[in-house]
């Protein structure tokens, strides 16, 4: 499996209201994505993981396919019409 990553960091936090670290309440972090999951980090406390697409119950349209979208250097905006 062979994650892609974003200069400059993470490329896309995930809103408190979908998803928040049960631990220490901090916000994910998408770090990295592949053609099947998602690789997150907390924010407070630095603990991470992978996630499929869907792990934030979005249909895959909220954050997957904007981070594959700007991995190849398209405008997510352009996508949804």
């Amino acid at each position: 499996m062979r994650f892609r990553s974003f200069s400059g960091g993470g490329a896309m936090l995930v809103d408190r209201e979908d998803y928040v670290c049960l631990e220490c309440q901090g916000q994910l972090d998408i770090e990295e994505i592949d053609d099947c999951s998602m690789f997150v980090v907390y924010t407070e406390c630095g603990h991470n993981m992978q996630v499929e697409p869907d792990a934030f119950g979005d249909g895959c349209m909220k954050y997957y396919v904007v981070m594959q979208a700007r991995q190849e250097g398209l405008d997510p905006d352009d996508l949804f019409l």
